[in-house]
Formats: C-alpha cells, structure tokens, sequence
C-alpha cells in the first residue's frame, strides 16, 4: 500500500526531517549525557515554528491537534491532526527526547487544542504546557486520580501530588487533571491550567531515566494551589451522563501523537540499520524470495513489514481525528502497535548490528533506550489493548476491568 503525503505537507515534512538530520542528531548524545540540562539550541527552532504558525491557516505542532473546525469544510480533511504527526514522524527521526524537550510542543499544549474554549485558547497562545495526570497511587488507570479541586470564589483551589510530569519543570504552566468531587467518580474529573511560579504549586523532584534524557521529568506537588476559575479548561458543570468522555477526548488527539514518535524512532533504527548492513555486504534484493537471503536481510524486511502497519494505524487515526470520525479505539490500536513496534524494532536493530549497535559510536543504543518511554507514557500497552476490548465489545470501563 503507497499511501501519499498530501501535497500541502510535504514542505512541511521535509523541513521537519532536515531539522532532524542537520539540528538533533549533532545534539542527541550531548544532551543524553547531560540530563536536566535544558537544550538552548531549542529555542531558535522553537521561535521559529512560532513564526510559521503565526502566518500560516493550518498550524503545525502539537497546539493544531484538535478535532476543532474539523469537518466544516466539504469532503475529506487533512487538517491540524495529520500535520502534527507528520511533524513528530520525521523529529522523532533526529530525536525523541529533544522534541519533548521543544518549547509550546508539549502533550499539555495538544490537550489545551483539544478542549479549551475560544477565549483560553486565544488568552493562553504562545504558553508552553505540560501535563500532569499521574500520580503516586494512580498510573494507567486516569480516572483513579486523588487530585482534588475546590471552588472558592472566582477560584479554585488544588491539592495532591503529580508524578512524571514531562517538562514539569521548564514549562510555563501545566495541564493538572483533578476531581471536583470525588464522590462522583469520573465525572467530576477536570483540566485546570496552573502557571509557574503559582504559590502552592512546587516541583519536588526531578526523574532519572533510562532514556528521554534531554527532557525533564518532574514530580510536582499543590497544596492549597489556588487557580483562577477561568483556567479551568472546557466545561465546569459535571455532567454525569457524559462522565469521563469529556477530558478524555484530549487522548484522542494525543495518542496518535505518541505513536507517530514511536513510528519516528523505529525508522531511525531501520534506516542506520541498513545502511550498516549494506556495508556489511547484504544486497537487499526484494524480488528474492525469503528463503534465498540472509538471515539478517529477512529479519530486516520483517521489521519493516511491522513498521509499515505501524505507520498506516497511525495515519488512519490521526485523519479521523481530522475529519470528526470517533477515533477513541483507532487511536488506541494506533498507539499500542507503534509502542511495541519501535521496542521491538530498535532492539532488534542492536542486535543485528552487533557490537557495533552496542557502543556510544552509534545512535543505535540510544534509539533503543528512548523508545521504551513510547509503550508506556500516555497509557501503557495493557491499558490500549483494555481500551480496544471495550469498544469492541461493547463494554464500559466497570464491565471490563
């Protein structure tokens, strides 16, 4: 299957690829050696995306993942959604760590696209926000969070603890989930954007980590964190009929996302892998059957097989995000495939590369160590494929536990 990138964002695509190749590779092993240490360097590309954004009707970057506007235009969309994961799809190819280390480019500000209204959205522009919905009792089940959030006045005032808060610490704001009453259940579970520097909000400690190395981890704690009322994103009315489904819809746009970083890496793997092997002496001759190559060349095609399914779900999910299609399980299988595929894949690219894949002289073993965050963070493998049981079999999430 030859499924085209459409023509309006192979610029794009191409422009985010030579970032990759020119501006994170020569970065990568410097900040994956110096953790916590904040990559300058961000800042230029970051402004300069800014820029593009600014003067551009369809944005790029993790702000135009939205199902918003889409499908008011006749026909099929290729919209906010499928540019971002273009974007990521080809920085994930430079660098994982360092696009989650990318200024405005975090999960927090595609959930702000997702469910902000007009005024927050226009009030919190150029805010660059993380995310925080883990939490020490609670990991992949989100609606289990403890967090609360009491209404006092034109208030509202937060208390609990958030744990692996990507970019916690360097963001400008973040993204907390908490419940309003947690008698309630899922219901009542909100999004509130809290500004740095609010009294009450403090980073308490910062991760270290197997890969993902040039972007901070932050455990965050809010006692009696009092947040405006207005920074409460989407709808404040409970709505038990709803329940959870609202916040949630931020997955929807996010997860597709993740998997496009995942989709990124593994190709990273793919393409050093052959080149490695080239020089080795492997012809890579697709009209031979599988049983006339080497063992490394069919392992290699195999890998790309997987790949490729990765990549067309991913696709498939982000474009009916695009065009207002409920993407809730696609963008679940999308991101539990994309996660496995990129820990096998990268391993598996090590391995074939021996020695050689071992060492720091490649970007191999970093490629390996970055991707296992993907299977994990925005809902584990586990929790994607409960997820997809659910919606195919028509079950809710107290039926199928």
């Amino acid at each position: 299957m030859n499924l085209e990138i459409p023509k309006k964002f192979r610029g794009l695509s191409h422009q985010a690829h030579q970032v990759a190749q020119q501006y994170f590779r020569p970065l990568s092993r410097k900040y994956d050696k110096a953790e916590h240490a904040y990559p300058r360097e961000l800042d230029l590309l970051a402004a300069l995306l800014d820029g593009m954004n600014a003067g551009s009707p369809e944005a790029v970057g993790a702000g135009s993942a939205s199902k918003r506007g889409a499908g008011a235009e006749e026909g099929v969309r290729n919209g906010g959604n499928l540019s971002a994961l273009l974007g990521v799809m080809e920085l994930c190819w430079g660098d994982v760590g360092l696009l989650l280390a990318m200024p405005r480019q975090g999960l927090g500000n595609a959930a702000i696209a997702a469910v902000a209204n007009e005024e927050q959205l226009a009030r919190l522009r150029g805010t660059w926000a993380a995310m925080a919905i883990t939490e020490p009792g609670c990991g992949s089940d989100s609606a289990a969070i403890r967090t609360t959030a009491v209404k006092d006045g034109d208030h509202y005032v937060l208390n609990g603890e958030k744990i692996f808060v990507t970019s916690g610490e360097r963001a400008d704001a973040v993204v907390v989930w908490a419940s309003l009453d947690r008698s309630l259940g899922r219901a009542a579970i909100k999004s509130f954007v809290v500004e740095k520097g609010t009294p009450g909000m403090t980073v308490t400690r910062l991760e270290k980590k197997l890969g993902i190395k040039a972007s901070d981890t932050a455990s965050i704690s809010f006692n009696d964190c009092r947040v405006p009322a207005a920074n409460l994103l989407g709808n404040a009315e409970i709505d038990v009929q709803k329940g959870f489904a609202g916040v949630m819809e931020t997955f929807d746009n996010t997860r597709p996302l993740v998997a496009g970083m995942a989709v990124g890496v593994a190709k990273a793997a793919l393409d050093r892998t052959r080149e490695l092997l080239s020089k080795a002496g492997c012809r890579f001759d697709y009209r031979e059957p599988l049983l006339a190559v080497s063992h490394a060349e069919a392992t290699l095609y195999r890998l790309e097989a997987e790949w490729e399914t990765a990549r067309l779900l991913t696709l498939k999910a982000a474009w009916m995000a695009d065009n207002r299609l409920p993407n809730s399980k696609e963008a679940s299988i999308a991101k539990a495939k994309a996660g496995r595929v990129a820990n096998e894949i990268t391993l598996k690219c090590v391995e074939l590369a021996g020695a050689l894949g071992y060492g720091e002289d490649e970007l191999l073993e970093k490629w390996a160590r970055d991707s296992k965050i993907l299977d994990i963070f925005e809902g584990t493998q586990q929790i994607q494929l409960l997820i997809v049981a659910r919606r195919l079999l028509g079950k809710s999430s107290s039926e199928l536990k």
